[in-house]
Order: C-alpha cells, then structure tokens, then sequence
C-alpha cells in the first residue's frame, strides 16, 4: 500500500514537473522571440519606394482625394526615404509632351534623383525603369502615384507575378474617381499587395522612439506634413517646455 502511494504522489510529482517546464518553455519563447519583428513590416533596407507620375495633368483628373492631400503626402514618403535613405525610384510618364513635371514636393526633397520618363502606362514595361526598381536588389516595393487604377495597378500586380512582396500607399495615391481608386485598391488586395497610408509609412520606418539617429527628423516630418498627430506633437512639446520653466 505504501508504494502504491508513494508511486502516486510521484507520479503527481512528475506530472506538476511537467506543467511547470511546460510554463517554462512558453515563458522563454516570449522572452527570445517577443521582441521579434514580423518580416511583414518596412525598414530602411528592405525596400525600395518607387513614385510614380505625380506630374500636373494627372493630378488635373484626381478625383478620389483632394490633390493638395496627396502633394502632402508625397512630401511626406519623400522626407521619410530620404530621411531613412531608403532606395527609391522616381518616374514620370511623357513629362515634356504631355503631363508636366513631377510635383516640386518631390523634386525638392531629391534634386538630384534621375527621373526616368516613360511612354508607357505601367512602368514595369518600361526598360529603363524596370532595371532601375529591380536593379535595387530589394524583395519588398513600395508604390504611390497617380492614377491608381492604371499606373499603380499595373506595376504592382505584374512585381506580384514576379515573385515581389508589394505595398501601396493609399494616400498618396489618386484616381479619376473615388470608385475608380477603391477598386483599384481592392484588385491589388485580393492578389496580394498590401495597402498602407503614408504617415503609417513613416513611423514604420522610425518604430522605436528610442532611435536618436532620426529621432528629430521624423517629428519634424510629422508636425509638418502629419495633420492632428503634427500639431499633437507640437502641443505636447509646448507643454512639457512650460511646465520644465515653471520647475
């Protein structure tokens, strides 16, 4: 009788050991791989930002977002690339004969990007430009211009069939009309890119408050170009200084 319970009670021994190394293990999962970043997610090195014809007379039939919104916005990816130095293309389509410059707010933030100007509608055909996106030897692409339904959808499913990850920034995109760009929006979903805004861009590329290499440079970027959040930034600082000169 005696071993019969002494055989039980280790047998429950045995059984809590296990639960507690089971607890264990989980408990050590979460600390080695807690902090983890899902290979989902934009860094500096893992892409390249490819803008594409946010020229004048495509802006002339945006329909879909007021065009001073997505000169903001272009503004905004453009200061985050360059702030991040993340590679990036720029491409216009019959710039001279037809559809006028790229926007200044982008030009002014790369002056001395090659723009490579193209005839045709989806810039994964054009040659030059092709090798200029591909040429950067990079897995994920990012895509923003205008309109989304021809010069957005067309570079982003063909970099799909291509074997690319494909992101678009909804934001700093633009159709001939609201339905024109939600369905272009919603094709480009359904085989598999992925939608982001523009100020989720930039803060995706920053992450960690902690970083004090662009620490300043993306709140300047925010309280400029980011709306409610910029001027939330603004207003915290103002604050935080009074109450500092009041100690």
């Amino acid at each position: 009788m005696c071993l019969i319970l002494m055989l039980k009670h280790l047998k429950h021994k045995i059984m809590k050991l296990k639960t507690l190394l089971a607890i264990a293990a989980l408990l050590l999962t979460n600390i080695l791989f807690a902090q983890k970043p899902s290979p989902k997610l934009l860094d500096a090195n893992n892409h390249t930002l490819v803008m594409i014809d946010h020229q004048p007379q495509m802006a002339f039939a945006t329909q879909s977002h007021p065009i001073d919104i997505i000169r903001n916005n272009a503004s905004m990816i453009s200061k985050a690339a360059r702030t991040f130095n993340v590679a990036t293309v720029i491409t216009s389509v019959a710039a001279k004969s037809f559809s006028g410059p790229i926007f200044s707010e982008i030009t002014e933030v790369f002056p001395n990007e090659k723009i490579i100007d193209r005839t045709t509608m989806n810039t994964w055909e054009d040659e030059a430009a092709h090798k200029a996106i591909t040429g950067k030897n990079k897995k994920k692409i990012v895509f923003a211009g205008l309109w989304t339904e021809v010069c957005i959808v067309g570079p982003a499913l063909s970099a799909l069939s291509d074997g690319y990850e494909v992101y678009f920034i909804t934001d700093a995109c633009g159709g001939v009309s609201k339905e024109a760009h939600d369905m272009a929006v919603l094709r480009m979903i359904q085989a598999g890119a992925q939608p982001m805004t523009s100020l989720q861009y930039l803060l995706e590329l920053q992450r960690d408050w902690a970083r004090p290499a662009t620490y300043d440079a993306v709140n300047d970027i925010a309280k400029e170009h980011g709306g409610g959040y910029g001027l939330g930034i603004k207003y915290a600082k103002e604050m935080f200084n009074a109450q500092e000169g009041k100690n």
